[in-house]
């Protein structure tokens, strides 16, 4: 026992590691390693500081909001561990410089992040690396830590990944009849609209251009006119989008025969008095510096985010919010995207959401509330991050002495079964079919080049800096090109494809490279004419693949996300308390140790798919399932 003890302190003496993430987990997962007597240990992480990661990510104080989480979290522990090395990059996984070659320099490789794209990208660069990867993520009071070594254990994309929640864009646009609904409209139609940009395809206008309708302006409702003062187009927009455009839905009889008929709510009937900021002049102490700290709340003299505001309350605040968007962060309307951060922002969604869920007999939320659905937030539980940091510490620890037998996923259960809230499984073995050729069904004579580096190569294959050819020949590169190319593959991903100087058509088979993860598939073409709009809003579909899909809210924004927000469908993950969201069970098709209780949850779950829990970082994790298995077991 002595000797294989001193063996595996001297297996962590010697290694290198590498983590990615230094969030929730992250924070912990340091801690945990410099204590447990890893000597050499170099973090990536790209983001900053937020006042909202004080509650959980304990090496961070207030006065290190705004600073390279990476550099904190290295100062922080090199307090109490003087003695040992610690690297900090405060840049993206995804930056050029962490390639195969910086991979290969490390004994294991520890993620604690926050999206799946940047997952799949650590994963492809450890296999290229032959590097053991331990993978990690939580929600909540759910967790998971999985092993995932070349050639012996499934890699991380083996298994495909749930897809985010969609809504068809008619429920979102007429039969709202949940209150994510009303979010989903207030934040991705009416928010979008108003500040995001201009042209954006939208459907708020849909339902009014198309009725026979006298209205001339109808079209151009949300531009402001010249002479138009802000209060004047604030009323404008309210009674359009809360009044006119439901009477219009109204006329459609048909529509309300089974469902509640909604009211039209215009300001005159909710708003008597003009609107002047309460306490004249609390306006101006807390909204002049402009910025993320401007608030309709604050300025009306409202400050309990935890109180539901009235359908009189949440209009003044929803006027209010545009009339700070215009006035005091005028710079940003037309190119403003909607982040949960952002307090006016938030202020507004959820004010629009609330006047809208009104109008539709859906029962009104607060603003914390509707925050955590906006901005798909499953709130963190710091007790979580510390057990699967310990976790994946454990999981190391065996990579390191090459003890295979050993290696357990984890499964961190909410509700105890058979009183074990960790279910340890043995790991799968790899799966064959991870990389097969896949097949594309396109239009070949309307979909540009770009449409197939964005929604497929980008979106759905994950890759950051591809390379496209057919046959011998180059149609596209990413990344660092001679200056004489760019122009060249700037003109291909404007042609339509069967327009290539090399064409791509029905029959054609496209090779498609990413040298940074050193990844490449082949993509068999097929030539289709039409797509249903509303089941296959990219005009394209992909088969073959797995198709593990990013996470609503990626934290990366240089790259497409598998959800997209498209005219049929979209994206939104569904936080209201409901079965669409159940834990999944890890136990399907996995090897379980000898124990009936086990084998009895087993039974019980076996038809769940595998639990994807997604992150750590409060972005949301759509799971897919129910809790059948798990209820019964409830005390």
């Amino acid at each position: 026992m002595a000797s294989s003890h001193s063996h595996s302190i001297a297996d962590i003496k010697g290694a290198k590691v590498l983590m990615v993430g230094a969030g929730g987990i992250g924070c912990e997962l340091l801690k945990t390693l410099a204590l447990s007597g890893f000597r050499d240990i170099h973090i990536i992480d790209m983001d900053t500081i937020e006042v909202s990661n004080l509650n959980r990510q304990f090496l961070f104080r207030q006065s290190h909001v705004g600073q390279s989480k990476a550099k904190v979290a290295r100062d922080a522990v090199l307090k109490f561990r003087p003695d040992i090395s610690i690297t900090s990059y405060h840049a993206n996984v995804k930056d050029p410089d962490f390639n195969v070659d910086f991979f290969k320099q490390f004994s294991v490789v520890l993620n604690g992040l926050d999206n799946l794209d940047a997952r799949r990208h650590v994963n492809r660069l450890c296999l290229a690396a032959d590097v053991p990867l331990v993978e990690s993520g939580t929600t909540g009071f759910l967790g998971q830590v999985t092993v995932h070594v070349k050639g012996k254990t499934e890699c991380y994309e083996c298994q495909p990944k749930p897809a985010p929640k969609t809504y068809p864009v008619c429920t979102i646009t007429s039969t709202p009849s949940k209150f994510v609904h009303c979010i989903v409209w207030a934040k991705d139609l009416l928010f979008a609209k108003l500040l995001g940009d201009k042209n954006q395809e939208n459907d708020l206008n849909v339902r009014s251009s198309d009725a026979a309708s006298s209205s001339e302006n109808v079209d151009d409702v949300f531009e402001r006119r010249k002479d138009e003062d802000i209060e004047q187009y604030g009323r404008k927009i309210f009674d359009h989008v809360f009044g006119y455009n439901i009477e219009l839905a109204l006329s459609n009889e048909e529509t309300w025969k089974n469902r509640y008929r909604p009211k039209p709510i215009y300001s005159k009937d909710v708003l008597s008095e003009e609107l002047a900021p309460q306490n004249g002049n609390v306006d101006e102490n807390h909204a002049s510096d402009g910025g993320l700290s401007v608030s309709a709340m604050a300025s009306l003299g409202m400050k309990n985010p935890q109180d539901i505001w009235s359908v009189n309350e949440s209009s003044r605040i929803f006027l209010e919010a545009l009339r700070l968007f215009f006035t005091k962060r005028e710079k940003e309307v037309g190119n403003l995207c909607f982040d949960k951060d952002d307090q006016l922002a938030v202020e507004f969604v959820t004010a629009a959401a609330n006047i809208r869920a009104a109008s539709f007999g859906i029962p009104l939320h607060n603003l914390f509330e509707a925050k955590g659905i906006a901005g798909n937030i499953v709130h963190a539980v710091a007790t979580t991050n510390a057990v699967i940091a310990g976790l994946i510490v454990i999981e190391a620890i065996k990579v390191l002495r090459n003890d295979i037998k050993s290696y357990r996923m984890t499964y961190c259960l909410e509700h105890p079964s058979r009183n074990m809230l960790l279910m340890p499984v043995e790991p799968f073995e790899p799966n064959k079919s991870c990389y097969t050729p896949l097949s594309l069904e396109i239009n070949t004579n309307r979909s540009k080049l770009k449409d197939l580096v964005e929604k497929i190569v980008k979106a759905k294959l994950g890759m950051s800096l591809p390379l496209i050819m057919n046959a011998s020949s180059l149609l596209y590169e990413a990344g660092d090109v001679e200056d004489d190319m760019v122009a060249i593959y700037e003109a291909n991903l404007e042609k339509v494809l069967a327009e290539l100087p090399s064409p791509v058509t029905g029959g054609t088979m496209l090779t498609i490279e990413d040298y940074q993860q050193e990844l490449k598939c082949n993509i068999n073409i097929n030539h289709r004419e039409e797509f249903d709009e509303e089941k296959e809003p990219d005009g394209m579909v992909l088969s073959g693949w797995t198709q593990p899909v990013s996470a609503p809210e990626n934290k990366d924004k240089s790259i497409g996300n598998g959800a997209s927000t498209s005219d049929a469908t979209i994206a939104a993950a569904e936080s209201e308390k409901d079965d669409d969201i159940g834990i999944v069970s890890p136990l399907k098709k996995r090897k379980l140790p000898d124990d009936s209780d086990i084998s009895k949850a087993a039974a019980e779950t076996k038809n769940h798919k595998q639990l994807q829990v997604i992150d750590d970082e409060d972005d949301l994790v759509v799971l897919e399932g129910n809790l059948d298995g798990f209820k019964k077991r409830r005390l």
